[in-house]
């Protein structure tokens, strides 16, 4: 579909916005806002503890050049949030423009949010740009993953060109304490060759845990990374995991177990095996 303004004729964009805020209640996390706009749909699947599941939806099916998905996740003290996505994200070729993704996350006193999206699939030609901000407690604890597919390689599709952009800034009370960027364009299957980058694989993920408990993890995780392509390393509170693999499928196999330790044995969200 088409939106016409003066005369000019642009091709409709998705745009949604999803805000999680949560308290603790009767020993429980509770909703205290659930706000969701557009493309942007929140479920909260029953739970058996205390903990809060929140499922993100982008009912637009993927996005492309334009696209705008803004995410937001309030934990209050005590809380405990695992945040998922339904499915992997898929990023389709750009005819004009670039996709955005942004997060946002604040963590209090003594709770935890796991920040748990399946993977993200580009596409050829696709373009993204996605930010990830989080602001931490002194005594909160924090986990992220983002896998990044390079194409569907059972299907025999790559990504020859392109951009994707990823920015992460995490923050312990306003004092940044983890930055990075990641930048793939042009020519990404040529990039992702260079034994520098990602040695011909298509598949990678980063994990990363703040909290105290990081050397303790960072000895239940080295073992599990130990062979395959990539690291675990440990320092200040702060734990980093690097991952690569040749397919999704591989991926998952080690990326899996890594998040199971650091969720002091608990398993991925369900929606992760459906």
């Amino acid at each position: 579909m088409t939106s016409v303004a003066a005369g000019i004729t642009r091709p409709q964009r998705a745009e949604g916005r999803g805000h999680l805020a949560a308290g603790m209640q009767d020993g429980r996390t509770r909703i205290r806002e659930l706000y969701q706009e557009g493309a942007a749909k929140i479920r909260l699947p029953d739970t058996f503890d205390a903990s809060m599941e929140a499922v993100i939806i982008n009912t637009a099916g993927g996005l492309t050049g334009g696209d705008r998905m803004n995410w937001s996740v309030s934990a209050g003290a005590g809380t405990r949030i695992d945040v998922t996505t339904q499915a992997c994200e898929k990023i389709y070729r750009a005819s004009a423009g670039t996709a955005e993704v942004t997060t946002q996350i604040e963590v209090g006193s003594g709770a935890r949010v796991d920040w748990l999206p399946q993977e993200t699939i580009l596409f050829d030609r696709a373009s993204l740009f996605r930010r990830l901000d989080v602001d931490l407690d002194d005594s909160a604890e924090f986990l992220a993953v983002e896998a990044i597919l390079l194409g569907r390689k059972a299907m025999g599709e790559t990504m020859e060109t392109g951009l994707f952009r990823d920015r992460w800034r995490i923050r312990r009370s306003s004092r940044l304490i983890h930055a990075e960027e990641l930048r793939l364009s042009d020519a990404v299957a040529l990039l992702a060759a260079e034994q520098a980058v990602l040695g011909g694989q298509v598949a990678f993920a980063t994990v990363l845990y703040a909290g105290p408990k990081s050397e303790a993890y960072l000895a239940r995780v080295r073992p599990l990374v130990e062979g395959h392509m990539g690291g675990a390393s440990a320092w200040s509170d702060k734990l980093i995991v690097r991952l690569a693999a040749a397919d999704g499928f591989a991926l998952r196999k080690i990326l899996i177990p890594v998040i199971s330790a650091l969720r002091n044995g608990a398993p991925v969200p369900k929606v992760w095996n459906l």
